[in-house]
């Protein structure tokens, strides 16, 4: 049986008609309640991440010392309880730091409204890994498209301007093959992404590798581990192209995972200044290496004969 609470949103009409300029200002700026937090559920499938970072200590120190300064943004649900659309880490950073209330803006909004709203909050945010990208992408491309052709929260039809892909590219300020690539994401399995976030696979690769079945994917897995090593991007193409042909064994994906990449090779580097007071001003640059590789070659003779001189 439903149990939605009574809150009044809106003022009516009739009432703005008794009241001066100032009170239909003030009237008209959003109503902030102070809501329990045992009844604030997560948003369904959030896709951005609540992480127990230095961020969240420093947030919920402000939190302790002046309280929420934004309210959060809530949906009250059809069993009269909420959820957040926007504010996640705030309602977090309560709890931890004890507070049983949070200030809290109630807004009307229907799932796919809710979606879009959510999303456009969190791509605010300062850093944003790919996996947040990736399903927050989805989610609102998906909630424009049940919209019936909408383009916001408004109605106009998206079939006037563009599809739904091209309308969401502009809203969040990418190209349309870049929202397609972050979308692609979804398709890796959960380790898999994480190496992304962790900058351990590189975006590209990423985009590549979801096309993997889910099998080929866990046995590239184990090849990383095994091999310490993540594919480049022309490994994962041709990973996807083995895969597309049904030919992408644990054998082959072994045998391209273990090959040597060039920017896998052992390099060492000097700075300039230390190494010219050794090397003549008549050695050119380009045959500074030669230089240095026969002065090692020499030293190393030299130390070679000194070991057979005190064995004597």
């Amino acid at each position: 049986m439903s149990r939605k609470k009574d809150i009044d949103l809106d003022l009516t009409g009739f009432a703005e008609l008794f009241m001066n300029d100032e009170g239909r200002a003030e009237s008209r700026l959003p109503r902030i309640y102070d809501i329990p937090l045992s009844e604030i559920d997560d948003f369904p499938n959030h896709p951005f991440k609540v992480k127990m970072d230095e961020d969240m200590n420093q947030l919920v120190q402000s939190v302790k010392e002046r309280g929420v300064i934004t309210p959060i943004t809530l949906r009250q649900k059809e069993d009269g309880r909420y959820e957040i659309v926007s504010g996640h880490r705030r309602r977090k950073a309560c709890e931890l730091a004890g507070l049983e209330r949070v200030p809290a803006e109630i807004k009307e909004l229907s799932r796919d409204e809710a979606i879009i709203l959510m999303v456009e909050s969190n791509l605010q945010r300062s850093i944003i890994l790919p996996s947040e990208k990736a399903f927050s992408y989805k989610m609102r491309l998906e909630a424009m498209k049940r919209q019936g052709q909408r383009t916001d929260l408004t109605s106009v039809p998206v079939a006037q301007k563009s599809t739904s892909r091209e309308t969401l590219a502009k809203q969040v300020g990418e190209s349309q093959d870049q929202v397609r690539r972050y979308i692609r994401l979804t398709e890796l399995i959960p380790e898999l992404l994480d190496m992304v976030d962790e900058n351990k696979i590189a975006f590209r690769p990423a985009v590549e590798l979801s096309y993997l079945t889910e099998t080929e994917q866990h046995n590239l897995l184990n090849s990383i581990s095994y091999n310490d090593a993540t594919p480049s991007l022309p490994q994962a193409i041709r990973l996807k192209e083995f895969s597309k042909a049904g030919k992408l064994s644990a054998e082959v994906i072994e045998a391209i995972l273990g090959e040597e990449k060039p920017n896998q090779k052992e390099k060492i580097s000097f700075k300039a200044e230390r190494l010219r007071p050794y090397i003549p001003s008549t050695v050119p640059l380009e045959k500074t290496e030669d230089y240095i590789i026969k002065a090692l070659e020499y030293y190393q003779r030299v130390q070679e004969r000194k070991k057979r001189e005190q064995a004597r």
